[in-house]
């Protein structure tokens, strides 16, 4: 029987591999949150993510002019994946925007 990929091609990972970090790292990873961040969790969870992700660039976006696993993630998450650090910068700013109306919508 062929293994299941971890990792999405399109970028994030796929059901088994966030089984497979649950049963070897105790990871209670949860896919991406593609549509609208309309509720506050959502809010929370999509806002982290950019923010974590495209503050602080942990590598090149693109490789042979393809995008990398980096720029991928975005696409998990329902964003176009940034080709240049300034598309990535405006996603970290979108990021923080939805922390801070997670914020509003706590209190």
């Amino acid at each position: 029987m062929a293994k299941k990929p971890l990792k999405d091609p399109k970028g994030g990972l796929t059901a088994a591999g966030r089984a497979h970090f649950k049963k070897t790292e105790g990871a209670n990873l949860k896919p991406g949150v593609k549509g609208p961040a309309d509720t506050p969790e959502k809010m929370r969870r999509k806002g982290s993510f950019l923010t974590r992700f495209y503050t602080n660039l942990s590598g090149p976006l693109q490789k042979d002019g393809k995008p990398t696993r980096l720029a991928l993630a975005a696409r998990a998450w329902g964003e176009a994946a940034p080709k240049t650090p300034e598309a990535a910068a405006k996603l970290a700013a979108k990021g923080k925007s939805l922390l801070k109306r997670y914020e509003a919508k706590k209190k």
